[in-house]
């Protein structure tokens, strides 16, 4: 298929919604996300209607405001309305607040009341991205009865895939499928085709928490429930995978000291993208200061043996690698929740054994050639300064990151380039000190 970008060039109306027609929702949003602002409206009121309601669900909320202020009201009005009731939610959260308000009044009575709903849930919470639309059976119907029951209330659900199983209070009880109930017998009881077995999330939990409930458990969906373990909502697949992406766009972002775009890159602006960026690197340029003050520090050990200062890129350089990769790991394994924090001297103990293991390597690689090249005293200074740098490195990349998020902050922002420039100003006074106990100084 030719390119929309092309198509949009050449100004044909009917290439255009026949490209339009042809392509599938996902790809004419990727297509349209890549686009200016201002023409990103002209090929989208060209969608037919339902198609545009789909389309209009795979962007980021950025992108939605601004497709809003280039559409007429009816047009927003039908969108919004549409819409799957988390990703009205979503949209909400994002616009400015009369914006806001003046899409809620815009939707139907019932629509406004599902939406309010889980607007009054925390945000990043898993009550604000579940749906409401789902279909609930009872242990003590038929299969038959169960599947008239779906055939009735399935097509405003969200999904029929997953059945969960209440009692009269709405407590959850169970869960069944489509699939069993599509290969039981139609006398069989629901009761005796759901699983007691449970993977639920609580409307207070994390969504991220939530989300890997769904990825670990490998489920098509979860039920949400309130404190008394009654039913309010499902987590689909797709949502689960959409909070998973975001957060870790989140996550890498701040690892590279940068804040995350939260819109597609091409439709960033350059400044939107320095700004993301900027506070970090001064934060940085401020930490590395440390790192001066300790060259000032120690200047007359410096001009004692100049030869000291042809090392200190290489140190600080593998001091802040080693770092980087021990908070790396552990920032993914607890995202993963492979570790928590009571394992917290277990971790900080594994990696500093593993930079013992680097600093060991690399100061004995590191010994014959500063040998040949300057001589033995200065080979040994290097080498034990490595060992010790990489065991520093790596017991802080450990140790930093789980303290982070004990006390509530995102172990991401304290991760490799936080740790990298503590080790540089760390790593450069146990050189220092190292080589005035080997040189006598």
């Amino acid at each position: 298929m030719p390119e929309l970008e092309d198509l949009l060039e050449e100004e044909d109306p009917v290439a255009i919604r026949r490209w339009l027609d042809e392509a599938p929702e996902n790809e004419i949003a990727d297509h349209l996300a890549r686009l200016e602002p201002e023409s990103r409206a002209i090929p989208f009121r060209l969608l037919a209607k339902d198609k545009a309601v789909i389309v209009f669900e795979e962007f980021d909320p950025p992108l939605q405001t601004e497709l809003i202020e280039g559409l007429k009201e009816d047009a927003v009005r039908h969108l919004v309305e549409e819409m799957a009731p988390d990703d009205r939610a979503r949209l909400l959260d994002d616009v400015p607040a009369m914006v806001a308000k003046r899409l809620m009044a815009g939707l139907s009575p019932a629509e406004r009341a599902i939406t309010a709903n889980l607007l009054g849930y925390p945000e990043e919470s898993a009550g604000r991205i579940m749906t409401p639309e789902y279909v609930s059976l009872r242990a003590s119907m038929t299969v038959e009865e169960a599947m008239q029951k779906v055939r009735t209330l399935g097509r405003g659900a969200e999904t029929i895939y997953t059945l969960p199983v209440t009692d009269n209070h709405r407590r959850l009880v169970g869960m069944s499928s489509l699939r069993r109930l599509v290969l039981a017998a139609p006398g069989d009881l629901v009761g005796d085709l759901m699983d007691t077995q449970i993977v639920a999330a609580g409307v207070h939990d994390d969504q991220e928490v939530a989300a890997r409930l769904i990825q670990e458990a490998n489920l098509l969906a979860i039920p949400v429930v309130d404190g008394e373990y009654r039913l309010v909502g499902l987590i689909t697949v797709d949502d689960a995978m959409e909070v998973l992406e975001e957060e870790t766009s989140e996550d890498l972002a701040r690892t590279g000291a940068a804040e995350p775009l939260g819109r597609p890159y091409l439709s960033s602006s350059v400044f939107r993208t320095a700004r993301t960026r900027v506070l970090w690197l001064l934060a940085l340029v401020l930490a590395a200061t440390l790192t001066v003050n300790v060259l000032h520090l120690f200047q007359g050990t410096l001009e004692s043996v100049v030869v000291l200062a042809l090392f200190i890129p290489l140190l600080i350089g593998t001091g802040g690698n080693t770092g980087a990769q021990s908070a790396t790991t552990v920032v993914r394994a607890m995202a993963l929740g492979e570790v928590r924090f009571k394992d917290l001297p277990k971790v900080v103990f594994r990696e500093a054994r593993v930079g013992v293991l680097l600093g060991g390597m690399l100061g004995l690689l590191a010994l014959p050639p500063v040998s040949f090249f300057v001589n033995r005293e200065i080979a040994l200074v290097v080498a034990i300064t490595l060992l010790a740098i990489c065991l520093f490195a790596a017991s802080a990349g450990a140790l930093l990151p789980m303290l982070a998020r004990r006390v509530g902050i995102d172990p991401a922002i304290v991760s490799a380039p936080l740790v990298s420039t503590l080790v540089d100003a760390t790593g450069l006074v146990v050189y220092f000190l190292v080589a005035r106990a080997v040189l006598g100084l």
